[in-house]
């Protein structure tokens, strides 16, 4: 782990809120839905417009009876009332749609980088707890090493804490290799291609929170940006309704005409022709109309059953955020509280202990074993709180939980 991969960038980021403003501003995946927004709000205007009018030229090369040698045709055409507003409303839905669509990748992002930096943050305490483990072992094989020069100890205590020592390094550093494919992640998340690993992250301080299930389920129907997005199609699906009922109305086309005559018979007097032209279609195939109302109808329908089962899927998942953050918040609690201190007062009593010849060696390891793996439960517990508090924030589609201090 030592050498240029763990060399310090100067604007590598180390905190959660640094990590995240660096990911809104580089993450592709963003930006592509950010795009996808804007193209769909430039579809807003161009939905509403009417087509282009058609102008026709029309030149005879043989000169008619009529005397007529040239002839302009401008047509514009005009579709049933309504139509143009429905047109234009549906991709202001669509546009709203793109726009939730946007948000839910913007929280989904932030969740993303929240979680994989909680965890690289539990590993940067985990490397931490098994290198003052391995302190307290190497003290642990010194007084096996005393106590067997004095003739009060065995040789095979000296076995043992070597082994626990061995077995100790080698989780040390099975957890330093670790932190390579989790810097990947985060740089992933990131969308920086540098070989550098990132720095250890600085996590700040926090209080252990607690939310109210009921109270999330209903900020989640009015705030979830997913639901929202759903909601905003299904608008964009009955102004298709409101087209297609259209369709069994007809265009309309109003033009004009002019020809220039020179022929027998034109007096000095005599105005070129200029029409007046009113074209109309003619909607027969009212099958084909009906097939296209049925079609959008379904599509309402689909929306709506998709948003109804979305809703219980988002329900669902925070009923077992909450849970999760509760039951994080227990043990993380229990740990720090209850078992750690008393772990630790049971290897300074047991270490004590066999100094004096009182206890046996496997008795020193076993308390030992045991606190190492009290303080790993805690942090953990620490690490699946945040996540949870960082994953609920995001079904919820707000922020809910305040800066406070971090509990001791």
């Amino acid at each position: 782990m030592q050498g240029a991969q763990e060399e310090k960038e100067p604007n590598a980021p180390q905190r959660l809120e640094e990590y995240i403003r660096y990911a809104l501003s580089h993450n592709a995946g963003l930006k592509s839905s950010f795009e996808q927004w804007r193209s769909a709000v430039f579809a807003i205007r161009p939905a509403g417009t009417l087509e282009d009018p058609q102008f026709e030229f029309d030149y005879f090369l043989y000169q008619t009876p009529m005397g007529d040698r040239y002839r302009l045709k401008f047509m514009q055409t005009f579709p049933w009332f309504g139509v143009l507003e429905s047109r234009k409303d549906e991709a202001a839905a669509a546009a709203r749609a793109a726009r939730e669509r946007y948000e839910s990748a913007y929280l989904e992002l932030v969740w993303q980088v929240r979680r994989a930096f909680y965890e690289y943050a539990y590993l940067a305490r985990a490397v931490e707890i098994a290198r003052q483990h391995l302190d307290l072992l190497k003290s642990f094989e010194q007084t096996a090493q005393i106590r067997y020069r004095t003739s009060v100890g065995r040789h095979p205590d000296i076995l043992r804490a070597q082994m626990e020592l061995a077995q100790m390094e080698d989780s040390l550093l099975s957890l330093e290799k670790m932190r390579i494919p989790v810097s990947a992640g985060l740089n992933s998340l990131l969308n920086r291609s540098s070989p550098s690993l990132l720095p250890w992250p600085v996590v700040e301080e926090f209080e252990l929170a607690d939310v109210s299930e009921e109270e999330l389920v209903q900020m989640l129907r009015f705030k979830n940006p997913e639901l929202k997005a759903l909601q905003m199609d299904a608008a964009a699906a009955r102004h298709q309704i409101e087209l297609a009922e259209k369709r069994f109305y007809p265009t309309v086309s109003l033009g004009l005409e002019w020809m220039e005559l020179q022929g027998s018979g034109m007096t000095s007097e005599s105005h070129d022709p200029l029409m007046v032209m009113v074209s109309v279609s003619l909607p027969l195939w009212a099958d084909s109309y009906r097939e296209n109302l049925n079609q959008a109808k379904a599509q309402v329908r689909r929306i709506h059953r998709e948003m109804e089962q979305k809703e219980f899927d988002l329900t669902s998942e925070i009923s077992q955020a909450v849970f999760e953050l509760g039951d994080s918040r227990r043990k993380a609690v229990l740990y720090r509280d209850i078992l750690i201190p008393k772990a630790g007062e049971m290897v300074a009593a047991s270490e004590e202990a066999y100094r004096v010849g009182q206890v046996d060696f496997l008795s020193l390891l076993d308390a030992q074993r045991v606190k190492l793996q009290y303080e790993l439960a805690y942090e953990r517990a620490l690490t699946d709180h945040l996540q949870q508090k960082a994953r609920i924030e995001r079904l919820s589609g707000d922020s809910i939980f305040e800066k406070g201090q971090r509990k001791q």
